[in-house]
């Protein structure tokens, strides 16, 4: 039986990482996940497709959310006091319309020079409900899509076994970023095949495949484009017939509840024999 080995919210999108030993899983995920998120002035997202840098930013979010710490090496960090209330803006994710709350001067001057670029920063309003779809359905923040992507380690060390054999070196987890890795199957892709699971006290359904973008090639030490791998070696084994490549899938949540580090991982229902997961990718 697997269990969790790495949990891991992302406040900003696209920034980097928040590594986590217990959370209380929400309906949108990890604690904090993908709540805030950098736009133009336009309102339309900034994600690391077009703006790598913004991988070598690293937030920090309260445990009552009341305050946001962004720190870059070499730039002054900035202490932002989390707006809830303030009038929503329209902003733009991937051409879909939602509305945001503007976190101010401070925080665009600070991503401006960060990034070399004009933006704002947003946060997902209280009364944020946008429904993502998949096999089953869910609620998040900004995410790409659903709310919990898992990654199992079988996945992720056939990858680079593969990278191996062609003599390419070895990516690290962080270009996947995924919120919480499995450590324990033997056979690699197994996430895919999982359609009902339960973590401690929560419970999670299987929503779609994840398909993967030019992010995957972006060094997220540095937020320098460092391609064409490892999406080349997905190409090779990996692509879906809606097109594109996947690793990883999406998960909703069913229920919310405490879990952590080391929470096993029990798959309560498998994909029936000759059920794709890619079917439902999207």
């Amino acid at each position: 039986m697997p269990i969790v080995s790495e949990l891991m919210t992302y406040p900003v999108k696209g920034c980097a990482g928040v590594p986590l030993a217990e959370a209380d899983l929400t309906p949108a995920g990890l604690p904090h996940d993908r709540s805030f998120m950098v736009v133009d002035e336009r309102g339309v997202y900034r994600t690391q497709r077009k703006d790598p840098l913004l991988a070598v930013i690293r937030p920090e979010v309260s445990s009552d959310g009341a305050q946001l710490i962004l720190r870059k090496r070499g730039v002054e960090s900035v202490h932002i006091e989390v707006d809830t209330t303030s009038p929503r803006r329209d902003v733009d994710l991937f051409g879909a319309p939602f509305l945001g709350i503007d976190q101010g001067d401070a925080a665009a001057g600070w991503l401006s020079e960060a990034l070399g670029t004009d933006c704002r920063l947003v946060r997902v309003p209280p009364e944020h409900n946008r429904m993502v779809e998949g096999l089953t359905p869910g609620t998040s923040g900004y995410a790409d899509s659903s709310p919990l992507h898992v990654l199992s380690l079988a996945t992720f060390n056939d990858l680079n076994e593969r990278l191996a054999a062609a003599g390419k070196p070895p990516m690290p987890m962080s270009r996947f970023r995924p919120n919480m890795v499995l450590d324990g199957w033997h056979e690699p892709l197994t996430e895919d095949r999982v359609r009902r699971a339960e973590v401690a006290d929560t419970e999670l359904g299987f929503a779609k495949l994840a398909i993967r973008c030019a992010v995957t090639m972006v060094d997220q030490e540095t937020g320098a484009k460092a391609g064409p791998e490892p999406l080349r070696t997905f190409a090779s084994y990996r692509r879906v017939p809606e097109g594109g490549v996947a690793f990883g899938s999406k998960f909703s949540v069913i229920r919310t509840g405490k879990l952590a580090v080391g929470d096993e991982f029990t798959v309560t229902e498998w994909a029936e024999d000759g059920e794709w997961a890619g079917d439902r990718a999207r």
